[in-house]
């Protein structure tokens, strides 16, 4: 009997085997599944001699200005200037009503004429002794009184002639024809801006690295692309106690007169040495909150790959930034893509599609 049972184990023993032998594989686990590559484009990081650039943000001062405002009350009689014009040195601008002072001139002017033959007939009775000393002299004293008032009416008509008293441009009439004035009233703005200055403030750690003379390059968002030149022209003695930062003053050629006061403009102080860098184009860079890394190209086997770097940013340049540390000189990087891209993920390298980064990047033309 038990042969019969140990029969019938054999036999079920060797169905589960073949079974197995020929379902096996339909069981078996799937391959792992593969990535296939993503499409890239690369470049390579260079090292590069950059100049060295403390910035700052400026305000533009005018060279001179000045509100134009007459010193003594009156009415607005005459205006020589339309708003916006460029005037010289000496011009008229505008005049006041003198028909008050003019009569008193004339007055004036007869009173000295009288005190002046007086004199003289006083210095020739004196010659003859027919006068005391004391006569003489009252009558020297009223001529030069008289005179005196002479000329300070003259000064007062001439303070009612209003001239420019530099060269520069006019802003907006504020006053009206006719309007009154008080002194010190304001009729327009004149500014010189040929050329212009610009104060910035640096913390007190900068210091060494300014000093007069040295190269000034602006940029201002209002002008993209446009790059305007100076140099460092004064440095304050004194820090602010209040955030230890400290005033300097450049000079800026505005010979097409395209800056103007009030403008806020981005301050590069350029220092007399270079430092070597290895850059990489700004899109390299994949910036992540747990810290910014760059995708490195490297030889896989299957082909190409990418090793995923945190990188240490240093200043940025055109298009171009530089690595502190993460990515080495000569080292092959990808350039856009990086989104799609996990460490050891393979790569095909496309740059037929990839744009040329610079240094100096220009606005397209429209």
């Amino acid at each position: 009997m038990w042969k019969a049972f140990l029969f019938i184990f054999v036999i079920i023993g060797a169905i589960i085997a073949v079974l197995v032998f020929v379902k096996g594989p339909q069981f078996a686990p799937p391959p792992p599944f593969v990535m296939p590559p993503e499409s890239v484009t690369s470049d390579v990081a260079e090292e590069m001699e950059w100049e060295n650039l403390v910035t700052a943000v400026g305000t533009l001062r005018a060279y001179q200005g000045i509100t134009v405002s007459s010193e003594v009350p009156g009415t607005l009689s005459a205006i020589h200037f339309e708003s916006g014009q460029d005037v010289e040195k000496g011009q008229l601008l505008f005049e006041m009503d003198t028909s008050t002072e003019q009569a008193q001139l004339e007055s004036a002017r007869a009173s000295a004429e009288l005190a002046d033959v007086n004199l003289r007939r006083a210095q020739e009775l004196r010659e003859s002794r027919s006068i005391a000393q004391s006569e003489l002299d009252t009558a020297e004293a009223r001529a030069k009184e008289a005179q005196a008032a002479l000329e300070q009416l003259r000064a007062t008509l001439e303070k009612k002639r209003i001239r420019a008293p530099f060269d520069g441009r006019l802003g907006i009439r504020q006053a009206d024809l006719g309007e009154y004035l008080n002194a010190g009233a304001s009729v327009v703005s004149l500014q010189a801006i040929h050329p212009i200055y610009v104060d910035f403030s640096l913390p007190q750690q900068e210091l060494s690295k300014i000093a007069d003379g040295l190269e000034l390059r602006l940029n201002i968002d209002t002008f993209p692309g446009r790059m305007f030149s100076g140099k460092v022209q004064a440095i304050d003695p004194a820090l602010d106690l209040a955030n230890r930062m400290f005033r300097a003053r450049g000079l800026v050629d505005n010979e097409d007169g395209m800056l103007r006061p009030g403008m806020f403009v981005n301050v590069s102080i350029v220092q007399p040495e270079v430092t070597s860098v290895v850059a990489v184009p700004g899109t390299a860079v994949y910036y992540q909150a747990f810290g910014n890394t760059v995708f490195v190209i490297k030889e896989g086997e299957n082909g190409k790959m990418v090793e995923q770097r945190f990188v240490e940013l240093g200043q940025t340049k055109g298009d171009y930034v530089s690595i502190l540390s993460g990515v080495s000189a000569g080292e092959e990087i990808v350039t856009t893509g990086a989104f799609k891209l996990s460490n050891g993920r393979g790569v095909v390298v496309d740059n037929s599609r990839g744009l040329s980064p610079s240094l100096n990047p220009q606005p397209a033309d429209s």
